[in-house]
């Protein structure tokens, strides 16, 4: 009875036993069907991404020689096993404990489990987002996950992420390029926003506005009109269009008239508007009747050409006038050497001697030479040196100017000496060894080649420009401009003089300079080539052999206006009848133009200390776009050009520099109306 009831007990378990584990089964079947549903839509959303078939080959590549044993239940509930290869199950098997590393080095039998992984994905894509933002593992969540089971469904996840991290990363980057981009507009922007610019307020079409897309539209929209309406006269008067002609003409004077000399919305007429509006029509009108394409460009053109010839030659007459007005004397300062002259005859003082004139020809004082003819650019530059003195009783300024300008000059520091220091006025006529016999420059302005140039030529008109203007000033007709070259005869005592022009400021004790070493250089000068610019080819003609075979055209040019020379040396090397020598090759013009840097780049060439940029800032007299902070932190800063301090083509920016050392309370510039 036990036994039959054991018997039928195991019969009854067996079934029993089955079915429990079928239920079993189907239900982690479904769940995970449930799982892999999501993931194949999240794969088929991305199937472009991936290669079946790179996974397949990856998958058969490592698992292919692999016997796998899988254990399951047929349909009549009897559990069988079967041997079958890796390469005859579906790609919707997993492995659940698959061998780590080649499988060929792993030693003694494997028992793998299989389990169905996924069945065919629905074609469903509504949910992708979702499975992108649920199913983003970690790094190490996918590393250990990874490590206990490997499915071409697992890997495609993580390849996909991988990618997806790869793209994100490169997106960003690009929006943070993009963003400093943009950031480094704005600074443009914002900084091209707070320039002064040379002209404000006016219209073009080239400039671009940056404080406003919309500013003084109406007045631009006018302009605009005036330019078509003129190009579609012109047309119109070719194909005998006279109403239409005239009509154009018509709008034409009459936006003029509104327009008038206004620079912004502002400042036009209120019929403006109504204006703009009647000319739109007209050009509506003449739009309709006269436009081809290719006419009308050409016309254009054809205006654009004529204006460019318009701008050439109104470029030529400025330069001209600008050239004139810097050789011209103001009233003020013509008023001033007069009545300086007059006082100076008036109450005796050409019987008045020179005081302290032991430290004249001390060699131990610091000694300045200052060679001009005016007497209030002249003050400037004595009065900057001595403010900015340490010792000003020791320092010696050597002044020497014509015989026209001589007497005004003495009454001047007569009157007004600078405290402690010396200052000497000279008459160049009174250098009785400066005669055409010994001096080149003076034998050429007495032959008849030079005076037919100076005084025969001249332009007939001021379209002609001013390049001939320019070479005719009278500084470069005046000994005083040439006595720089004559410096050892002039001062037969000195050994070190600092020379400098009557356009410049000083702004710093001046001292130092003679503690330079010269390294056996006769000139320590600062030096202007900046890239190409100012070098020797700027100033010497190097197509003509006497240039080219004895200097190099890349050399440094340096600047005149502040030079400290080393007179020993200089009488030593003999530099006069070097310059002696290149001005009588010269004779004819052919090497360089009139002046006194050409020559002087050849008279001292190899022969030129390069003095530190900080000594000596040029270029106040023609740039109005120079470094404040330069400018400030200069000893010496210098009017070189056309635009000098004491005229009105001065920059005003840069007047107040050299106007601060002027004494406007003075009898004489009162008397001349002389005003800041």
């Amino acid at each position: 009875m036990k036994a039959a009831s054991s018997i039928f007990s195991s019969f009854i378990s067996m079934p029993f036993i089955c079915f429990i584990l079928v239920t079993f089964s189907i239900s982690i079947v479904d769940a995970e069907i449930a799982e892999t549903k999501t993931i194949g839509r999240g794969l088929k959303a991305y199937q472009q991404l991936y290669d079946r078939k790179e996974l397949a080959a990856f998958f058969n590549d490592n698992e292919k020689d692999i016997n796998i044993i899988a254990t399951y239940s047929d349909a009549s509930g009897t559990i069988r096993t079967s041997r079958v290869k890796m390469k005859d199950l579906s790609a919707s098997w997993v492995l659940e404990n698959p061998i780590n590393g080649d499988p060929s080095k792993q030693n003694g039998s494997q028992v793998f489990k299989l389990k169905d992984s996924y069945q065919a994905s629905t074609t469903s894509e509504e949910n992708v987002d979702h499975f992108i933002d649920d199913h983003h593992l970690q790094e190490d969540e996918t590393e250990n996950h990874h490590q206990v089971s490997w499915s071409p469904v697992k890997f495609k996840r993580q390849m996909f992420r991988r990618k997806r991290r790869d793209l994100r990363t490169a997106e960003l980057v690009r929006q943070v390029k993009e963003s400093d981009k943009q950031m480094e507009a704005t600074a443009a922007i914002e900084n091209l926003k707070n320039m002064d610019p040379v002209v404000k307020g006016k219209y073009s079409i080239w400039r671009r506005d940056f404080e406003s897309p919309n500013s003084d539209s109406r007045l631009k929209l006018m302009r605009d009109q005036v330019i078509m309406a003129k190009a579609y006269a012109n047309i119109a008067r070719s194909k005998n269009q006279n109403d239409l002609y005239y009509s154009l003409l018509k709008h034409v004077g009459q936006s003029h008239r509104v327009i008038g000399d206004a620079n912004s919305d502002s400042e036009l007429h209120p019929s403006s508007l109504d204006q703009a509006k009647a000319m739109g029509h007209a050009l509506s009108l003449a739009k309709d009747q006269l436009y081809d394409c290719r006419t009308v460009a050409r016309k254009l053109r054809a205006m654009l050409q004529s204006a460019e010839d318009n701008v050439d030659s109104l470029k030529k007459r400025s330069a001209f006038l600008i050239q004139l007005a810097a050789k011209t004397v103001p009233k003020p300062l013509h008023c001033l050497p007069l009545q300086l002259a007059a006082d100076y005859y008036i109450h005796g003082y050409q019987n008045k001697r020179d005081l302290n004139l032991e430290k004249v020809a001390d060699p131990s004082l610091y000694h300045y030479a200052i060679f001009s003819d005016n007497v209030l650019a002249t003050s400037v530059v004595v009065n900057s040196t001595v403010l900015h003195a340490n010792e000003p009783e020791k320092h010696v300024f050597h002044i020497v100017t014509d015989k026209l300008n001589f007497a005004a000059m003495r009454m001047w520091f007569i009157i007004n000496a600078p405290e402690k220091a010396t200052v000497q006025v000279e008459n160049i006529d009174d250098f009785k060894w400066l005669n055409s016999s010994y001096c080149s420059v003076l034998r050429q302005l007495e032959s008849a080649r030079v005076k037919e140039y100076y005084f025969k030529n001249h332009p007939s008109s001021l379209s002609v420009g001013s390049e001939n203007l320019k070479y005719r000033n009278p500084k470069y007709l005046s000994m005083l401009n040439h006595l720089r070259f004559y410096l050892p005869e002039v001062y037969p005592k000195l050994h070190k003089i600092l020379f400098l022009d009557d356009d410049i400021v000083v702004q710093k004790d001046l001292t130092p300079l003679w503690d330079v070493d010269l390294k056996g250089m006769v000139n320590g000068a600062v030096e202007t080539c900046k890239g190409s610019f100012h070098r020797f080819d700027k100033y010497l003609n190097f197509s003509n052999p006497k240039i080219s075979e004895n200097f190099d055209s890349d050399a440094c040019g340096w600047a005149y206006g502040m030079n400290i020379f080393d007179l020993k040396e200089w009488r030593n090397r003999n530099i006069t009848q070097i310059y002696h020598y290149w001005q009588d090759m010269n004779e004819d013009r052919t090497l360089w133009k009139l002046g006194t840097l050409p020559p002087g780049l050849i008279t001292f060439y190899n022969l030129t200390y390069p003095l530190d940029r900080t000594w000596h800032s040029l270029g106040l007299g023609y740039d109005p776009a120079l470094n404040q902070t330069e400018i400030e932190n200069a000893a010496v800063i210098h009017y070189n050009g056309n635009y000098k301090p004491w005229l009105d083509l001065a920059v005003a920016k840069y007047k107040s520099y050299w106007s601060k050392y002027v004494r406007y309370d003075n009898y004489y510039l009162k008397l001349c109306n002389l005003s800041e």
